[in-house]
This record gives C-alpha cells, structure tokens and sequence, in this order.
C-alpha cells in the first residue's frame, strides 16, 4: 500500500499480513505511518495504489460503513463519543439500526448481561462527559465488542489504564483471538504489551515497512531498532544530589470533584527541592482535579497552595515571581493555541520581556524567532518552519516544544500531568530524560501519571490517589508493586 498527499509520502509500498484469529501488534515512531495504514484500511483514506485484502478477497472500503459492513472495527487514541449521553446511550446509539424509540429495559438487560462477561466496569447510567479519560478508553473497547467486530483495530488501547487494568483488557481480547472469535491488529509503543499478549509484530519506519515477525522470536532490542534504526533514544542522566527544603504544599486542601458531588481532600503534600515526586493512581480518582487546582482551574473550597512559602494562586505573576512551569495532559488543547506558530507558542512565557528580564511594551519578533530557532535545534523539535502552526506537529513534538517554553530559565517547580500519554519510543525516552534533568539541577517534580511504570521509573517518592485523597505514600526505592496496586485500586 503506498499513500501520497500532494508530494508527501505517507507509505512507501508497505505491506503486512494479520492472519486470522492472531494478536498482531503494529510498533513505530509518530510519523512513521501507522495511522495512515489504519485509515486507509478503515476507508477514511483510499490508498494511492496497493490492496486491502479481507478473509482472502480483494476489498474496496470507500467509507468507515463499509468497513464496519465487512466486521472491521476500530478503537482511536481519541475518543468518538457522545459526552452529553450516558454510556448506556452510547452503546445503543453505536448500533448500525438503533430503534426509533428504545425499549430501556430490553436495553439494559442486554448491556447487563453484556457487562457481566467483561473483565471491567464502567457505570452505565453516567454521562460520558464526566467519566475518566481511563473510563472512556474502557467504553470505547467495550463499544467495539458490543458490535460484534470480528477484526478489531486498537490504536493505544492502554494509555490510560492502570497495568492491572491493561493486562485485564488485553488479556480478554487475547483469550478472543485464541478461541478465533476476533482478530486483532493493535498499535502500541509498550514493549511489555507486545511481548506479552501479541502473537506477530510489524515494524513501520519513515512510512516504510521496517521489519517484524513472530514475537516470541524478538528481543525488545530488536524491536527498538527496527522503529529508531541507527538513531539513539536518550537516556536520563543519573540522579544527583539531596531533596532540599520544601518548595510546593498543599495544606487540608478540599474541592469538589469533576461530577460535583464528590470531594476532593489532600491533608498534606510537599515536594521537596531535588526530588520527583509521583502521583498514581487510577483514572478518575482526582489526579485531574488535582492539576486543576495548581493551575487555577479548579477553586478551593478550604486550605491553601503555598510554593516557596508563600501563598500560590497560580496566576502568570505568581508562576514567573517563583518559578513554576507546567506540562499538562493533551498539551495541544491544554498549553498551546494551536492555531498559532510554532516559535508563538515557544515565546508565550518570554514575549513581553526584554533581554534583561524585565517587561516591554512591544514585540519583538525577531528576537522571539531567535529563540525559538535555538530551542528547537536543543530539544530537537521536528517541524517543518518554527512558522508553522504548532497542531501541524505530532504529537511528541508538541510535548517537545512544550517543554522546552517550560524548562527555559529559572525552574523552580515543575508540574507534570502524563507526560508521555499516547507517544512514541524515542519522544517518551526524550521527555522523561528532561524530567529528571531538571530535578537533577534542583528542581522540584510534581509528576501526576496514570502510568505505573512511568512512576516507577521517575520518582524518588511516591504517592497514591484513591477517591480524591492520598491514600498510600512509600519511598521509590523499597515501593512494593503489588502494594501500591492495593491502595490504587483501594483494597488495602
């Protein structure tokens, strides 16, 4: 399959073959053309040439219909659904024939007894707006399987879930291919997850196809080097120093949840100068609220934010007086304008200083194009101009640019909220290597992560959230995993 867009090349001849009732996993970079393959197989791009070839026979798919007509189905990294309806709703609605008026307790008996045979809960009667972004990703796959999909595209199905969760999920959809009842074609970039569930891999580079085969015959080095070739992923630098003096602190903090009827209750948390400090725990447990109260999104009801000892309201004054930046989850809708350049959007935290670090009254583009030019070529940023719009980059190089607007000058505290959801090999390499650098140079780290082994990986201490309060808190060198599981999941 090759597919053009004006001059550019998407897919260079690739080919790749999913035998019937198998787990095939699809790695690759941001760009490397997963996500056009997947299109064009669901009829949302026709190929400039090549086939598609469905249970031995050539296939035409002119629409995302046809595809579903032919018992291909699809789970995006973003979610498809209504948030104004309940999950219930949804799923009578994804229907190819819903009914023009809908027997509610047929209904509910159905999903009911559906539910019963899934490895995972969602409350059906609440809106999709106020679910998780963890319970969505669960609705999404659970949609899939209610229509009866007999090959499923999974694109990042476990970005959001907990390993415990993960493995739930991927095991039911392994233990459906193993009986043939579906087949799978699954992009991801954990190498846990191919190993462990996947049957066969395919490898995309740069459009092409780079390699693949039986998984059991591949090390996760093989793999990597087939989606990076010669290119080296970095490597955080070790951990220096000592945690100093406090820096962040929240005190008998109380707020309201996203649904409004529950709450949200943090006694005491500091983080120290020098040290990551990381958040778990499963989605929708108040690890939301929790970055919209330190970005000033989400009012107090009681206690105080203090940074560095004084009052914190999280206004641009307050941020640049102490030093606090922020790389938020989804940072194309959270941290950027996105219709805005590339070099705009790198200069929001210095556009109306001068050299010297004090205000001016004017722009001064050139100066600000300057820096962009330099922080791009240091936090190798791929773009095509730093005048291009910012939503014109993939997604790890938007976090990329991100964070090099946030870690330029004086850092003092840095506030993280799952900093590489949904991104690929070398950018989650990259970004965590930045992470720990700054805290080497003293920073302090507040890392919020629905990935455990991100904060694993990261922290010095770690903290659980269970029903908006912190439930469990252990240093990271002696952290139990199983332990820290029981307080996510808020059996212990």
């Amino acid at each position: 399959m090759t597919m053009r867009f004006g001059a550019f090349t998407a897919l260079d001849d690739v080919s790749i073959a999913v035998r019937p009732g198998t787990f095939h996993a699809l790695l690759g970079e941001n760009g490397a053309g997963k996500s056009t393959l997947v299109k064009c197989i669901m009829g949302f791009y026709q190929a400039t040439s090549g086939q598609l070839m469905v249970a031995g026979t050539e296939a035409t798919v002119p629409d995302p219909r046809t595809a579903h007509s032919l018992g291909l189905g699809m789970v995006y990294q973003h979610f498809t659904l209504v948030p104004s309806l309940t999950a219930a709703e949804n799923l009578v609605i994804s229907r190819e024939d819903p009914p023009a008026v809908i027997d509610w307790r047929k209904e509910r008996e159905v999903l009911n007894a559906f539910m019963e045979t899934m490895p995972f809960k969602v409350p059906l009667n609440e809106p999709v707006g106020r679910l998780a972004a963890g319970e969505k990703q669960k609705l999404e796959i659970l949609k899939q399987l209610h229509l009866g999909r007999k090959f499923l595209i999974l694109d990042e199905p476990t970005s959001v879930l907990t390993p415990g969760e993960a493995d739930e999920v991927l095991g039911l959809v392994r233990r459906l291919t193993e009986k043939g009842e579906i087949t799978v074609l699954m992009i991801t970039h954990k190498f846990r997850e191919v190993t462990a569930f996947a049957d066969e891999v395919s490898v995309l580079r740069r459009g092409r196809y780079a390699g693949g085969g039986k998984v059991a015959d591949l090390t996760h080095a093989d793999m990597a080097a087939m989606m990076v070739g010669t290119e080296s992923a970095a490597t955080p630098s070790a951990r220096t120093g000592e945690a100093g003096e406090v820096v962040l602190s929240l005190d008998h903090i109380r707020a309201r949840d996203r649904s409004g009827r529950g709450a949200i209750a943090i006694e005491d948390l500091k983080v120290r100068a020098g040290e990551i400090v990381g958040i778990a725990g499963v989605s929708g447990n108040g690890q939301m609220e929790l970055m919209e109260i330190l970005t000033g999104q989400r009012p107090c009801e009681k206690g105080t934010v203090t940074v560095e000892g004084a009052p914190y309201h999280a206004t641009r004054a307050e941020a640049r007086e102490h030093g606090v930046r922020y790389l938020p989850e989804e940072p194309l809708r959270n941290a950027c304008a996105p219709r805005m350049s590339v070099a705009e959007n790198i200069g929001f935290r210095t556009f109306d200083l001068d050299g010297k670090g004090e205000p001016r009254f004017w722009l001064n583009t050139g100066r600000m194009k300057k820096a962009a030019t330099d922080l791009v070529a240091a936090f190798k940023v791929k773009t095509s101009s730093i005048e291009a719009p910012i939503a014109s980059l993939s997604g790890g190089n938007v976090q990329r640019a991100v964070l090099s607007r946030e870690l330029t000058g004086e850092v003092d505290l840095l506030i993280v909220a799952n900093p590489c959801f949904g991104l690929d090999f070398s950018a989650v390499a990259e970004i965590r290597a930045r992470i720990v650098a700054a805290r080497n140079k003293g920073a302090a780290v507040l890392l919020i992560s629905e990935d455990l082994d991100e904060v694993m990986e990261l922290s010095d201490r770690i903290l659980v959230m269970s029903e908006g309060r912190i439930a469990f808190e252990t240093p990271a060198a002696t952290a139990d995993v199983a332990e820290i599981g029981r307080h996510m999941a808020g059996h212990a």
